[in-house]
């Protein structure tokens, strides 16, 4: 039996969010914002925390910085039960990445700052104790600046001990969308990019040649459309599967959203239900994410999350089924 259902390599940081921020933000004033949260922040830390706070046995490496930051982050994810043992703690000064989101009502602006999460290798990674594992997912390829030309490697270690492989590539801030990708959607068992993603990776505006694009690459394609919920292609069939309406008064943010997606679709994926049931928990996953703070705000508060799921997805707060 494996020691874990899945594995994950990959940053993390924390997300300071300020709200109700002017759309104009002209400089050396001092704007007021309406309100502030600090909550887990990156792509890899919010799935790894999510799915264990699903019942998923989480095994996550990643590195952190010489400052106040990084610790902060993992005890949010020790408190979800993801097992740390391998993580690495930088010893040249090197800082814990953050991510600071600006909200303008609907829109927001996004800076990060990398930090230890774009020197991470190949050799920081203990390769055996991801391989423990059934599946392993790899986030945010283009911000992982030195473990990206590995990651094709690592993949293939990993195939060749009988593990399945998702990605999501998450923005690329070049825009380019170059190597490695090309190399590791032939190794991956699921993609999971977003409407925008996916199409800037098809160099397209239609979603639909996106997908045509994507499924002669990819087996299972999981296409995230924000609030009209998700597409998923497996060879010629394909199945959309609408969204969980939230009511706006209730909708506090969609950050980590697509990350909760992923959350919930390889929850359901790792016990072995139809495609369109693991959309559909990842629509539902998703949707919970945003009527709190952050990405993992929602998974924390274990009664607000068990009453949620019960309502919309009774079978989805449990442990995943192990082979």
């Amino acid at each position: 039996m494996s020691l874990f259902d899945l594995t994950i390599a990959g940053e993390i940081n924390l997300d300071l969010i300020l709200y109700g921020l002017p759309t104009e933000m002209p400089l050396e004033r001092e704007l007021l914002a309406s309100g502030f949260a600090a909550t887990l922040g990156s792509s890899s830390a919010i799935l790894a925390h999510n799915a264990a706070s699903l019942g998923c046995t989480v095994g996550f490496i990643t590195k952190v910085g010489s400052d106040a930051l990084g610790p902060i982050a993992l005890d949010r994810l020790r408190e979800a039960g993801v097992d740390l043992t391998r993580v690495k703690f930088a010893t040249d000064g090197e800082q814990t990445g953050v991510t600071i989101l600006l909200h303008h009502g609907a829109d927001r602006h996004i800076l990060t700052y990398p930090g230890v999460m774009a020197s991470m290798t190949i050799a920081d990674l203990d390769v055996d104790y991801l391989a423990s594992s059934r599946h392993f997912h790899l986030s945010s390829l283009y911000l992982q600046k030195a473990l990206a030309p590995e990651v094709a490697t690592l993949f293939r270690i990993l195939k060749s001990r009988g593990l399945t492989l998702s990605l999501d590539t998450n923005d690329d801030p070049e825009d380019r969308w170059a190597t490695p990708l090309d190399e590791l959607l032939p190794l991956i068992d699921i993609f999971l990019p977003n409407e925008d993603e996916a199409k800037r990776i098809a160099r397209t505006d239609d979603l639909n040649a996106a997908l045509d694009y994507l499924a002669q690459r990819v087996s299972i394609i999981a296409i995230k459309c924000g609030r009209r919920g998700s597409i998923v292609r497996s060879g010629d069939q394909t199945w959309t599967v609408p969204g969980l309406a939230i009511e706006p008064a209730d909708l506090v943010d969609t950050i980590g959203a697509g990350d909760s997606f992923n959350a919930g679709f390889l929850h359901a994926y790792l016990r072995k239900l139809p495609l369109p049931e693991c959309a559909r928990s990842g629509n539902i996953t998703a949707a919970l994410s945003t009527l709190r703070n952050g990405g993992t705000e929602s998974f924390r508060d274990a009664t607000f999350r068990k009453h949620f799921l019960s309502e919309h997805l009774p079978a989805l707060d449990s442990r995943a089924e192990r082979k």
